[in-house]
């Protein structure tokens, strides 16, 4: 019913109005909740990908169907990234979520259509829907082993393993949650939103960057967001931190650009204050039920929607930059990072970039998240930084 009101007084416009369908389940709840209140079809917008296992619009195609909406669909390929320079204008700073493509596509899809779209944004964090909190539920079982059992035999051998491609791969997966144990509790969460560790950061930096940087803690903000909240339960520290970090400085920046950047206006149902703060007051174990994420809110949408839509994995707004930077992006890679104008800053060893470019190249590692990252910083530089300030009026030329 918090849902249900939620949509409808979102529902109050002079203009056109949509929404995005990703195929999960809250935009998929909200375009449901929408078809029921409005008296003519909704329009709705997708984006995927030509890499199945990153696709969903066969699932938002047939919510879409069931709703009988006016639907949209667009497919990003990787000469989309001919878009970058103005992407990086439109952020005006470093923004390392490659999820921004997408989002920048589809907002530009569905302002063709329409002024207002509604999203299922902040679904995850009220409800717990993210892999992550359940990660950390069984990490916690995980570290009652035997210390000489984890430290000594498990995580070694972990380290060896190579780091596949693939969305969903288990050998990657099952190798991020044991060396995310090795972190203290309160810090291990972060494990799970870090593009770079420690390990990886000092690897990259040159010597006087290093030092320059040294007794900066980049995981001290989420140790610090997860002790704000004043709940003993670990579930709630962790959505506590999520909705005060990730949410609002990630998720809900990404979307809002993008979305302005085409003069399209968002509207987020399940950011009302009134539901928000129902979640909030929730027990635990009505989000995170055994290996349910989301569990009450599934239980409320069954009669709405079909199970392969509810209780299907979490795959996420997701783009499949590692096949990318192995195939059609790879000479954009190393031509904009070992660039002599990239490695001049003194912040990054040419080296070091090199094996990371190397490693990655030949499947035997997956670092398309710090390859993305350390591309997004570079184009920034040359967007913001290496031009004068009068020529800082739109997207710079020739930054690829």
């Amino acid at each position: 019913a918090l849902l249900r009101e939620a949509t409808r007084i979102r529902l109050m416009s002079d203009v056109p109005l949509g929404a995005f369908l990703s195929g999960g389940i809250d935009s998929s709840a909200v375009v449901a909740l929408m078809a029921e209140a409005m008296s003519e079809p909704v329009k709705t917008f997708s984006i995927g990908f030509e890499d199945e296992s990153f696709d969903e619009t066969p699932f938002a195609r047939q919510v879409a169907q069931q709703y009988g909406t006016e639907h949209h669909e667009f497919i990003v390929k990787p000469d989309a990234l001919a878009v970058l320079p103005d992407l990086v204008w439109a952020y005006g700073e470093p923004f390392a979520d490659s999820s921004a493509l997408p989002t920048y596509y589809v907002a530009k899809m569905t302002r063709q259509h329409v002024t207002v779209a509604l999203n299922g944004d902040g679904g995850d964090e009220a409800f717990a829907g993210y892999e992550r909190y359940l990660a950390e539920q069984l990490g916690s079982r995980y570290t009652q082993l035997p210390a000489w059992l984890r430290t000594g035999i498990i995580a070694p051998l972990t380290r060896r393993l190579p780091e596949p491609g693939g969305r969903k791969n288990p050998v990657r997966r099952f190798k991020n949650f044991i060396l995310a144990q090795e972190s203290p509790a309160d810090r291990r969460y972060v494990r799970w939103l870090m593009l770079m560790d420690n390990a990886t950061k000092q690897r990259l930096y040159t010597p006087d960057f290093a030092q320059r940087m040294a007794g900066i803690d980049a995981v001290q903000w989420m140790v610090d967001a997860q002790q704000a909240c004043d709940s003993t339960d670990p579930l709630d520290r962790l959505l506590f931190a999520d909705n005060t970090t990730y949410l609002p400085d990630d998720l809900l920046v990404k979307v809002d650009i993008a979305a302005m950047q085409h003069s399209l206006e968002p509207r987020s149902p399940f950011l009302d204050h009134e539901l928000a703060e129902f979640a909030a007051r929730l027990p635990a174990h009505y989000k995170l039920r055994g290996r349910t994420n989301k569990y009450i809110l599934k239980k409320a949408l069954e009669k709405h929607l079909p199970a392969n839509i509810l209780y299907r994995d979490k795959r996420g707004f997701a783009v499949p930059i590692d096949r990318w930077f192995r195939a059609e992006m790879r000479q954009v890679a190393y031509a904009v990072l070992l660039d002599q104008r990239t490695l001049n800053r003194g912040l990054f060893d040419g080296q070091a970039v090199r094996t990371l470019l190397d490693e990655h190249s030949s499947g035997r590692m997956n670092h398309r998240h710090r390859i993305w990252e350390l591309l997004m910083l570079e184009l920034w530089y040359r967007s913001y930084v290496d031009r004068p300030r009068s020529a800082l009026t739109g997207p710079a030329e020739g930054i690829l």
